[in-house]
């Protein structure tokens, strides 16, 4: 398995922090929600690609 930290996110979307923040707090976005190990936030990659390939659907 491999995992993303939240900059490493941030920088696959070019996001700020606030914007993923607001992401994991939109229900409707469905982003994959993180695991968290000393204060750290950590993203499945797998999980991260699943929702974009559900998002190219979803926009198709």
């Amino acid at each position: 398995m491999v995992y993303l930290t939240a900059k490493q996110v941030q920088e696959r979307y070019q996001i700020c922090s606030m914007s993923l923040h607001r992401w994991l707090k939109n229900d409707q976005m469905k982003f994959p929600r993180p695991m968290v190990i000393n204060r750290r936030r950590l993203f499945d990659e797998a999980d991260i690609v699943e929702w974009e390939r559900r998002r190219a659907k979803e926009a198709a």
